[in-house]
């Protein structure tokens, strides 16, 4: 029998943390699926198919599923500058501005799928302060679901991945941030419940995410209430 008990607020203790930035920083769902469908019927693609398996991935990655046959680089390229027009829509989500205003610079970035060209675009549409160093898709040679990013971003706060926590609203993104062994929190804002298996907690959205600075530079306690699975 399924437990009728409400979840209990849970605390986590970490050094630094890691941000997707499409479906927890900002909303873009419109720029991408517009794009995305663009791009899909210039190349004789299912638009609803190409949609589908580009939310949280790279997009040269998506380029050479659907495309094989096309130079991944050449139409990359093609598809970001679609992508770099269409900022209409663009918001930040609810809880985002609150929740980086109360963490140290040093002990946060992101952590995405998009060029660094275009994450740059979409973080000044949705007035989000843009960390002096983060993680693009040009920055690694595998991207998500592998953990190679996650790893990179762990490195660049100069913390364990262990040390870290993932906010994810991807399947891709989930398991990328549990391959590189960090505490994965993801939201509900793209993906059904069901898809974020590999998350260790769900949230709505980042709302109820409390922050504490611990002093003596010892790090960050999260504490937020998951969502029952």
């Amino acid at each position: 029998m399924a437990s009728t008990l409400a979840p209990s607020p849970v605390q986590i203790r970490c050094n630094g943390i890691l941000f997707d930035m499409d479906g927890i920083l900002v909303s873009s769902l419109g720029s991408v699926e517009r794009s995305w469908t663009k791009w899909a019927e210039m190349r004789g693609v299912d638009p609803v198919y190409a949609c589908s398996i580009a939310h949280g991935c790279r997009s040269i990655d998506t380029v050479a599923r659907l495309r094989p046959d096309l130079n991944a680089e050449a139409e990359n390229e093609i598809i970001e500058d679609m992508e770099v027009e269409d900022t209409e829509g663009i918001v930040v989500l609810p809880g985002v501005l609150k929740l980086l205003a109360a963490l140290p610079s040093d002990r946060w970035t992101v952590v995405t799928s998009a060029t660094e060209r275009l994450a740059r675009v979409r973080m000044a549409a949705g007035g989000i302060p843009v960390p002096e160093r983060f993680v693009a898709a040009e920055l690694v040679t595998h991207g998500k679901p592998h953990p190679q990013p996650y790893l990179a971003g762990a490195a660049l706060l100069g913390f364990a991945p262990e040390e870290c926590v993932v906010f994810e609203d991807a399947a891709s993104g989930t398991k990328a941030g549990r391959a590189a062994g960090c505490t994965v929190v993801a939201t509900t804002f793209s993906h059904p419940i069901e898809a974020l298996d590999a998350a260790d907690y769900l949230i709505e959205d980042v709302t109820g995410v409390e922050i504490a600075t611990l002093s003596g530079d010892k790090g960050l306690v999260l504490q937020f209430t998951p969502l029952a699975r």
